[in-house]
């Protein structure tokens, strides 16, 4: 009995398996066959050719300064390929046993994990499981990025890796996966991540380091170590014990391992690439970006070159210098309302940027504005460009011009309204050569007019031209330098840099070279990309800027800046400025070595640096106005001390003697030039006595109790003046707002002929007019 029910039994449980198993089947068949249909129709029927020509990897761009020092790491994602042999096996062996152990013996498919993540994927919208061998997700990484996750998904990253398998070796497939895989906080590939966790090359990590590395690649930022401590130290234990189960750890030291071990608590760089930005390196990005097409035509390819390409970028910037400039700018005390200084040294010789600092110090998203690029008004420190223009349409140190204070002079931008200077020092009518020692602000309005004020303007685009002030520049990104009457007082904007740039041109004897940051570029396999060619352009014949040289050394012996800089030790010249009421302070000097420009104001607006504002400065200092001669030229003074010690001293030549008589500069139509026909002026036009007094005899008066006694009232005391009586000279003529040639020449007359202002002829002066000229 028992046996004949067996057989029975077994039937029955036979048939119910087999219904079950072909209910199980029409379940599946029913679930997927939608799908597979999509899929079938998903794609045109034609062969599929796996690209095996990947995307060049990420790698970062470093940047060195002269003396071979890393000063900036460019990148987006921080990524640094290796090759498979620097990476240690026992690191290489950890990371298989926790992602994908059968590596080395599957055919690019794990087919037990891929039958249940395949049944998943096609069963259900949902999230799906994950049994993606390294070179499946290779091919996830390179040739599926951005489709869609459906079905043909998996079947295409099944097909690719299959075929990925036969096109490279497995070597070359962990390679790619080791230099790809994403390690969160911005670490792609495990170099990037032995660098962000550890400080340290991939060839120094060991197996517990490794351990942790690898448990971080099924989510970086679920493992996250510095955000989710308790879950990163979870994740750690999993990865101990698989280590411990495939014998690569003992397992009594399991426990100690997971639980004692210290995670990363910061982010970490190697020592060598341990950079902060600076003014200079932020100024550097932005002109490879913006400013120039050294790396690519476009912005975008500009972009993926400098984050993505493993550039080496070796710059102009000294590290000596910038520190001494950095040091420099301590000199200027800390004040509660912000003033603060920014300098620029230039090569005099090349136009390289060698130093910049544009305030206290770059603080990323809280202190990041450049003043060193910022456009402030010069004071008078701009009629250094106003004199080279001088001196090269003939004008002559010894020429003797205007400079007393109170002047009216024409507006040619609006002539209704007369530009009136009263600020500045009191001046005097006196040599070219001693106004700009004095920097008297009458003396350079009008010279800047007698000169053309236009010719002034390409005067200054030509001695200070860059990436950042040039003729033409879009008004979106740089107000253009206008012919203002009051250009000589600083009413235009110039940066630290434009101002360098137009000193290199003179401390260089006439021959501008363009300011740059770069010497060279290489790309990531060492070859030359660029290399620095300079265009040098002769913007002053030699004599031109010896003449100009010879008069603003001047300034630092016996001008607005000898209190600070009388005792320079090196052969130097320059020229202070100081804005209407003290809201910004210049001093920009030269040596034959070194250009510099130094700007000392509030970054924030125009605050008025006296005592009253900045009382910091006078309690320390005993500055109670900053002006050009002071903080400005003390940090010029102590920036390019340290700069120039222990060089050979350089000096200019001597100039060229002057080859004519000196002249009166004059500015027709606010000064009449006349010659005297009679009587007598003084140089300031009052009429002087020419006759000695007479007494003659008078009619007997009656008595006049006025009168003191003993007094003769019978005498009668008379002066006698010759009448004064002047001959107006034909006009010369301004220079018209067309003309820009640099040599033509001035307006001037000999210096015996007088000159006064036209619209003050003195009162009793019989004025004749000029004679008119035969055609």
């Amino acid at each position: 009995m028992n046996r004949a029910v067996r057989p029975i039994a077994w039937t029955l449980r036979l048939v119910a398996i087999v219904l079950a198993g072909a209910l199980l089947l029409s379940a599946v068949v029913i679930a997927a066959a939608p799908r597979l249909w999509r899929v079938a129709n998903a794609h045109e029927e034609v062969p599929i050719v796996i690209p095996t020509d990947f995307e060049p990897l990420s790698q970062r761009t470093l940047v060195y300064d002269v003396a071979g020092n890393v000063i900036a790491v460019f990148e987006r994602e921080n990524s640094q390929p290796v090759s498979l042999d620097q990476v240690p096996p026992n690191v290489v062996d950890a990371i298989l046993a926790v992602e994908d152990n059968e590596f080395f013996i599957h055919k690019g498919v794990n087919v037990r994990g891929l039958v249940r993540a395949t049944l998943s994927n096609f069963a259900s919208d949902a999230p799906r499981q994950g049994a993606s061998t390294i070179t499946q997700q290779v091919v996830k990484n390179e040739l599926l990025a951005g489709l869609e996750r459906d079905g043909r998904y998996k079947l295409l990253q099944v097909h690719y890796a299959l075929m990925l398998e036969k096109e490279m070796s497995k070597e070359q497939i962990l390679e790619r996966y080791l230099n790809t895989i994403f390690f969160g906080n911005n670490a792609y590939g495990l170099q990037a991540a032995a660098e962000v966790y550890f400080g340290k090359n991939v060839g120094e990590l060991d197996t517990i380091e490794a351990a942790f590395l690898a448990g971080l690649i099924r989510s970086p930022s679920g493992y996250d170590p510095i955000r989710r401590p308790e879950r990163s130290r979870a994740r750690f234990r999993q990865v101990i014990e698989r280590l411990v189960t495939v014998d690569m750890l003992p397992a009594d030291q399991e426990e100690a391992i997971a639980e004692n071990w210290e995670l990363p608590e910061r982010l970490k760089a190697l020592p060598t690439f341990d950079t902060t930005p600076t003014y200079y390196t932020e100024a550097l990005r932005e002109y490879l970006l913006e400013r120039s097409n050294i790396l690519g035509d476009t912005e975008q390819s500009r972009a993926n070159l400098l984050y993505r390409g493993g550039l080496r970028i070796y710059t102009t910037l000294n590290p000596d210098l910038q520190r001494y400039a950095e040091e420099a700018r301590t000199t200027l005390p800390d004040s509660k309302v912000g003033i603060d200084a920014a300098v620029v040294s230039l090569d005099a010789k090349t136009g390289a940027i060698r130093a910049m600092v544009g305030g206290r110090g770059f603080k990323p998203r809280v202190n990041e504005i450049n003043m060193a690029l910022v456009p402030r008004q010069t004071g008078s420190s701009i009629k250094m460009f106003i004199l080279a223009a001088a001196i090269q349409a003939g004008a002559q140190p010894n020429d003797t011009i205007d400079g007393r204070r109170g002047c009216l002079l024409p507006n040619p931008g609006d002539p209704d309204n007369p530009f009136l200077v009263e600020d500045g020092a009191a001046g005097q009518l006196g040599t070219l050569d001693q106004a700009t020692w004095l920097s008297l602000n009458c003396a350079y309005a009008r010279l800047s007019q007698i000169v053309g004020l236009n010719r002034v303007v390409d005067t200054t685009y030509r001695m200070a031209r860059s990436n950042y002030l040039y003729r033409g520049q879009p008004e979106e990104d740089r107000e253009p330098i206008q012919p203002y009457a009051s250009f000589a007082t600083g009413a235009n904007e110039m940066s630290p840099l434009d101002m360098a740039s137009g000193a290199q041109t003179l401390a260089n004897n006439g021959v501008h070279l363009e300011p740059y940051y770069v010497e060279w570029v290489d790309n990531a396999a060492g070859e030359r990309l660029y290399t620095h060619a300079a265009a040098p352009e002769q913007v002053f014949d030699e004599a031109t800027a010896l003449t100009t040289t010879n008069i603003l050394k001047g300034v630092l012996r016996q001008g607005t800046a000898r209190r600070a800089l009388s005792d320079f030790p090196f052969p130097a010249a320059g020229k202070t400025g100081t804005q209407q009421d003290n809201t910004n302070s210049w001093f920009v000097g030269y040596t034959p070595q070194l250009a510099t420009a130094v700007w000392v104001g509030d970054p924030d607006g125009y605050t008025q640096m006296t005592s009253e504002n900045v009382p910091e400065f006078y309690e320390l200092d005993g500055v109670d106005a900053v002006q050009g001669g002071t903080y400005p030229a003390r940090i010029w003074g102590a920036y390019s001390r340290s700069a120039l010690f222990g060089l050979a001293q350089e000096d200019w030549a001597a100039p060229p003697e002057p080859v004519r008589k000196a002249a009166r500069l004059y500015l027709p139509g606010e000064e009449c030039a006349y010659k005297l026909v009679s009587g007598a002026l003084s140089p300031t036009g009052e009429v002087i006595t020419t006759a000695p007094s007479t007494t003659v005899a008078a009619a007997e008066p009656a008595p006049d109790p006025e009168v003191p006694t003993g007094t003769d009232a019978g005498e009668v005391t008379t002066t006698t003046v010759a009448p004064v009586v002047i001959q107006l000279l034909p006009d010369s003529t301004t220079i018209p707002p067309g003309v820009l040639d640099p040599t033509a020449p001035l307006p001037s007359v000999e210096p015996k002929t007088a000159v006064l202002t036209c619209a003050d002829l003195p009162v009793g002066v019989i004025v004749r007019q000029p004679k008119p000229t035969t055609p």
